[in-house]
């Protein structure tokens, strides 16, 4: 619909597509994308179009909500969650955690997807998991605690480089004074965590949502039942892993080894 209006305006304003491409400095691949459908507008594409076609602010007043379509629906949702949430729990054991990464590592995730994403897809995808680290400037701040698996630690995502910048950062992010973060050594004997991924969100009001890969099969559960079973699983979790301070240490002794 953003497009299709777009199109109309230009088109009311006797510009042709290659004049208003250069008008508003984007190439004309890009103006057909956006004029149909297929390419959300970034915030300053529509403020060039507001003021090429004299909209007096109708065009820019889109941004927000393109600013939103960005982001694909789960990824919206779950950040609202997030923003909501008095006290995350996560357990990640394939992948250093979304809210985690740096953006280079992000990046060479979802370039080495199968089967492959549009670079569209990628820059959409890295874009909205960096919008969801706006998480750590909230105040007050909420209660993060991070479990991570030593192999995804280890795991020279986007080369041994981009390993040390993702390292530093997990460095500095544990340091934070309402981050927990602990890290479950490859030479645990005893581990509750492999059923997969655990996610806890706990909210100011008393409720709760949880998530496992190895429990109901995977779908989110508020049930006070379920819920207590994914904690019991977590907190177990929490208690075989190393503690924050050793897990600081051991990130030292990697970033040594890289």
């Amino acid at each position: 619909m953003v497009g299709q209006h777009l199109k109309l305006r230009r088109e009311a304003a006797g510009l042709r597509v290659a004049e208003f491409a250069d008008a508003v400095g984007y190439g004309e691949d890009m103006v057909r994308k956006v004029e149909r459908g297929a390419r959300i507008p970034r915030p300053e594409y529509l403020d060039k179009t507001d003021e090429v076609l004299g909209a007096n602010g109708l065009v820019s007043a889109m941004k927000e909500k393109m600013r939103e379509a960005r982001y694909p629906k789960k990824t919206r949702d779950l950040a609202k969650l997030e923003g909501r949430a008095v006290e995350i729990g996560l357990y990640s054991n394939h992948n250093i955690h979304g809210l985690l990464q740096t953006a280079e590592h992000m990046l060479a995730l979802f370039e080495m997807r199968q089967p492959s994403y549009s670079q569209d897809q990628v820059e959409r995808y890295v874009g909205a998991r960096m919008a969801r680290q706006v998480i750590f400037e909230r105040d007050p701040a909420p209660a993060l605690n991070f479990v991570q698996e030593e192999a995804t630690l280890r795991r020279t995502i986007g080369g041994r480089m981009a390993l040390r910048r993702q390292l530093e950062h997990l460095a500095q992010v544990a340091q934070l004074r309402n981050v927990t973060f602990q890290v479950m050594p490859l030479d645990c004997e005893a581990h509750a965590g492999m059923g997969g991924l655990i996610e806890v969100l706990k909210f100011r009001d008393g409720t709760a949502i949880g998530r496992s890969e190895g429990a109901f099969n995977g779908h989110p559960v508020s049930d006070p039942k379920r819920l207590r079973l994914l904690e019991l699983r977590y907190g177990m979790i929490r208690a075989q892993a190393l503690t924050p301070r050793e897990s600081l240490a051991f990130i030292e002794q990697v970033l040594g080894e890289t």
